[in-house]
């Protein structure tokens, strides 16, 4: 059986990454987990360097604390699918 050598576009790879398409997909995701996890909890998207970055983080103290307890954040993460 012949050997298969996959090359890729690093150029269009990249694009991709930082792409509005791939900003709209995080955005999306992270806008789940922060509804699902209600108010006190706020999302963001930002484009790095290399990449679409998407991240739900605390706005309140109560969210703090509650997240610091019962790692609020990481259990809605797993819960989206």
């Amino acid at each position: 059986m012949a050997k298969v050598k996959v090359v890729l576009n690093r150029k269009a790879v990249r694009e991709l990454l930082r792409s509005q398409a791939m900003e709209d997909v995080c955005t999306s995701y992270a806008e789940k987990i922060q509804a699902k996890l209600g108010d006190g909890y706020e999302a963001s998207t930002y484009v790095g360097k290399t990449r679409v970055n998407a991240s739900v983080g605390t706005a309140t103290v109560k969210a703090i604390r509650e997240n610091m307890n019962d790692n609020t954040i990481l259990k809605a993460l797993g819960e989206i699918k």
